[in-house]
């Protein structure tokens, strides 16, 4: 499908119950659930459908869990019959989910992989000492200039670490450069500074620990050069190399995610259909504010995945 990515998301698109329809109508849902709980010795579909939604929310839960929902679903469409797209992306973890379903690491490799990327990156800055929020209506450069002044003057790091779509910037550091950060954006005009119900300061030079913990995973974890091209966060490009990608995963944790650049990226090879393969839509609508021309199709239930084949064989 010469005009299509697929994309897959993060941390933040989880909640108890998802996947639930797509389970019912798709044995490989299930399927591929089983085969995570082997990798993990414990049912995480049953964490997925019963929760409790503090129990999904802890990071090393998460990301296992929305690595699931993303290739049980990407083996619905092929199962299905529907064809591959001509690239493919995901906001931070979900950079790891694209990998999976491009052929680069193994399903139940990265399933390990992620649990102890997750469970690394929550050790990295202990509970309540980071903090992350999202910050609306300013230029990137402005955010930045906050971040850098409110570092100086708190002398604790904060910096901007996702940059989503234009005027919409998330940052990262300790809680209370995070909190000086923030004020500084408000005196610059945005709309609205939006604390996150996280912790763990993700992105930021804080986890450079949890990077090479994780880079010695990597290192033993088999990597093959994609099938389908895959845009990293990292700088917004594809990776061939097995050892390249492993040095980006490894970097990805503790430098911004570079979405908005990753979405330009893909439309400048025309993939202008953005199939979001996971839970929620927050990824379709960071697209539709990067660029009103991408149609984005959600992948979530078996009706969304009959429309999405039927939208894009026409």
């Amino acid at each position: 499908m010469n005009n299509v990515a697929f994309v897959f998301p993060g941390q933040g698109s989880q909640t108890v119950g998802m996947l639930a329809e797509a389970a019912a109508a798709h044995s490989v849902v299930g399927e591929t659930f089983a085969e995570a709980a082997d990798a993990l010795g414990y049912d995480l579909w049953a964490v997925v459908q019963n929760g409790p939604q503090e129990r999904l929310n802890l990071t090393e839960t998460t990301q296992p869990a929305l690595l699931t929902c993303s290739a049980a679903l990407w083996r619905a469409w092929r199962a299905a019959g529907g064809e591959p797209p001509q690239v493919m992306a995901g906001h931070s973890l979900g950079e790891i989910s694209a990998l999976v379903c491009a052929g680069a690491i193994g399903f139940a490799d990265a399933v390990r992989l992620v649990r102890q990327r997750g469970a690394f990156m929550q050790a990295a800055v202990p509970a309540g000492e980071g903090a992350m929020a999202a910050v609306i209506g300013l230029e990137d450069a402005v955010v930045n200039q906050a971040c850098a002044a409110a570092a100086e003057s708190a002398g604790e790091p904060v910096s901007a670490v996702n940059y989503n779509a234009p005027g919409q910037v998330v940052i990262a550091g300790r809680a209370a450069a995070v909190e000086a950060a923030a004020d500084g954006c408000k005196a610059a005009g945005a709309k609205r500074v939006l604390p996150l119900p996280v912790s763990a300061p993700f992105h930021t030079e804080l986890m450079r620990p949890a990077a090479e913990q994780l880079r010695a995973v990597l290192q033993e974890t088999p990597v093959a050069s994609p099938e389908i091209p895959v845009i990293h966060n990292v700088h917004a490009a594809p990776e061939s190399d097995p050892a390249r990608i492993r040095e980006l995963l490894a970097e990805q944790v503790h430098s911004p995610v570079r979405w908005t650049d990753c979405v330009r990226a893909m439309l400048s090879s025309d993939a202008v259909r953005h199939v979001e393969c996971g839970p929620g839509k927050v990824l379709s609508g960071l697209a539709r504010r990067i660029d009103k021309s991408i149609e984005t199709l959600p992948l979530e239930t078996p009706a969304d995945l009959d429309s999405a084949r039927t939208t894009l064989v026409s």
